[in-house]
């Protein structure tokens, strides 16, 4: 896939150095709405957020720069009040089925689920701060290539 440097309005922001808040960087971009807007609500929602033990370290906590939970209700309601439709691309058992690859994705703005990672996918071009494609060549026995393309878990698109 083709690549182009974003950090969604970060360092515009005023905000510097390197912090964990993929999520808050890739929603800013899909809509186009300022980081600074972003990263508030994600943090209220964070802070907000019933504490389990189950819970990240940063539940409870004001903050969006070092993970969200993704899977909490709260973030799926702001991400569907955004104009997000969730659209999930693995089950247990499945193996991957959709690669962070040309033609796997549809065109449109997404909000792309990785291992460990969120993006920002444009009409088949990541926008982030650095690629995270991640393609790892494996020579086989048989003395032939095989490319591994990272795994899409699902992502969400704008409607």
């Amino acid at each position: 896939m083709k690549f182009q440097f974003n950090d969604g309005g970060r360092s515009e922001a005023g905000y510097k150095g390197h912090a964990g808040d993929c999520v808050a960087r890739a929603i800013a971009i899909a809509t186009g709405r300022p980081y600074a807007e972003i990263y508030e609500i994600l943090a209220q929602g964070n802070f907000e957020q019933r504490k389990t033990k189950k819970s990240p370290k940063t539940a409870g906590k004001k903050t969006a720069s070092h993970g969200i939970s993704v899977k909490r209700k709260w973030f799926k309601d702001y991400m569907k009040s955004l104009g997000f439709t969730l659209v999930p691309c693995m089950k247990i058992g499945t193996g991957c089925k959709v690669h962070l690859t040309d033609g796997e994705l549809p065109n449109g703005r997404l909000v792309v689920s990785v291992s460990g990672h969120y993006t920002c996918v444009i009409d088949q071009v990541i926008n982030d701060t650095f690629n995270p494609e991640r393609n790892i060549d494996w020579l086989m026995g048989d003395g032939s290539q095989y490319v591994q393309k990272r795994c899409v878990y699902g992502y969400y698109i704008l409607n």
